[in-house]
């Protein structure tokens, strides 16, 4: 009998799990075997990401288990190093390898799934290794939450006016999706929280928006893109347009046209880069570092080896511009993974291929509780009926009957009451009550 195909697919984000959610449905039994290798054991839903910074959603709804949907396929927790493809094979280390010492191990493939996503992209600004605050992940963004509450709690004991001042002002670098979204959630967060504090108003925070090009938003167009930055600043919001973050050493954001601030929190979200495991693999990439894909979604100029989302630059046959190549969104990932699934089953079974096509619908973003803008099938909304077409949306597109039905009952109940405004902030660090009842701090018995 023939042996079943190996099929790796490299990444567990949108492309990575909807390919293997589909190939898991379409393969017959004994056609294949699918490895799905993630260093997180769960996809996550990121556009819902500043929801559950702002306490509107549950963490663990905007995530969706791996192993949970994907019972058929074999789930690798670990990190893909290198891809040698002309050996068909992938290096990869996880928790075992790291505990038992010995090394990364091999894994053997005759089909190749690249979806790793992408990751935060940094500049050498002075100070941001340090001081920045990324928005990518789900802990980056519970992290933030708990930040943002930190500082309140900061500013309302302490007696320093200099401690007060950059305690309560929020700096956030990057005016596209993630920066304006989780700027503007948390900005409602705190403003509502702030009404608990005896010493602290919502006029005393400071929060600035830092972009480099003329405007933000860009994908809602240039109509929407100007109602967005009228409405943070009507918030008291200070958007600063054509600017950059020079420098923010010492707790000080230092900006190009002279303006600084001293702040305790600098959210840095201008932009991604492709993935490394790219570069740790002998395929084709383009000037931009992503690989170089045909319409059918395959690494161009290469079998068995297969790509789409954030990591694939993936020619826009629907465009009018030759030459053009699909958005790195959400949108195109999911419907790309639909086509690639199709394909490598196609493959295997000696049937052709088809290209992926699809013309881009518009955008959606929101701009805190009951506000938004929209710009979809070439209709441009804004303020409410915005807000629920992009909560509407983004429910029809998570994950899993179970994911849709828990975030919509939080969003109802979010309604009915008030909002939850505890910082959770020992979470990051949950050893440390039980270190200082150990023996370090001031619950030490043993002196």
């Amino acid at each position: 009998m023939k042996e079943p195909a190996r099929i790796l697919v490299v990444g567990g984000g949108y492309v990575g799990m909807y390919t293997a959610l589909r190939l898991q449905r379409k393969l017959r039994r004994g056609e294949a075997q699918v490895i799905v290798v993630d260093p997180e054991p769960y996809m996550t839903y990121q556009p819902f990401l500043p929801e559950a910074a702002a306490g509107s959603i549950s963490p663990r709804h905007v995530v969706v288990p791996l192993r949970r949907v994907l019972p058929d396929c074999q789930v690798v927790i670990g990190e893909a190093r290198s891809i040698d493809h002309a050996k068909r094979t992938a290096t990869v280390t996880t928790l075992a390898t790291e505990e038992e010492g010995a090394g990364a191990i091999e894994l053997h493939y005759d089909e190749l799934v690249l979806a790793p996503g992408s990751v935060s992209r940094t500049l050498p600004v002075p100070g941001l290794a340090e001081y920045g605050i990324g928005f990518k992940t789900v802990e980056e963004a519970i992290g933030l939450r708990n930040h943002v509450l930190e500082q309140l709690d900061i500013a309302s004991s302490t007696r320093d006016p200099g401690i007060r001042d950059a305690a309560l002002t929020f700096v956030f670098v990057g005016g596209g999706y993630a920066g304006v979204e989780a700027l503007a959630e948390l900005e409602d967060m705190a403003r509502y929280a702030s009404r608990y504090y005896h010493n602290v108003s919502d006029e005393d925070m400071k929060w600035i928006l830092v972009e480099a090009t003329g405007r933000i938003l860009p994908e809602v167009g240039e109509d929407m893109g100007k109602y967005a930055v009228s409405e943070l600043r009507r918030r008291g919001i200070d958007v600063r347009l054509e600017t950059r973050l020079d420098s923010c050493e010492d707790r000080v954001a230092v900006l190009n046209d002279g303006s600084r601030f001293p702040t305790r929190t600098l959210v840095w979200t201008a932009g991604v880069k492709p993935h490394p495991i790219l570069a740790a693999s002998d395929l084709p990439l383009n000037e931009r570092g992503r690989l170089k894909c045909t319409a059918a979604l395959r690494i161009d100029g290469v079998e068995h080896a297969w790509a789409a989302g954030d990591a694939a630059a993936v020619p826009d046959i629907t465009a009018d511009t030759p030459g053009k190549e699909c958005a790195p969104n959400a949108q195109h990932a999911v419907r790309q993974s639909k086509v690639l699934a199709e394909n490598i089953l196609a493959s295997l079974r000696g049937e052709p291929v088809k290209d992926y096509e699809h013309s881009y619908v518009g955008s959606v973003a929101s701009l805190g509780l009951h506000k938004g803008v929209a710009h979809v099938y070439g209709r441009k909304l804004k303020g409410y009926p915005a807000w629920l077409m992009h909560r509407a949306y983004h429910l029809s597109r998570v994950p899993t009957f179970n994911r849709k039905a828990r975030v919509l009952a939080e969003w109802t109940l979010s309604g009915l009451f008030k909002r939850e405004i505890v910082s959770l902030g020992s979470l990051e660090n949950p050893r440390a009550e039980f270190e200082l009842a150990a023996g370090t701090g001031r619950h030490n018995e043993t002196t």
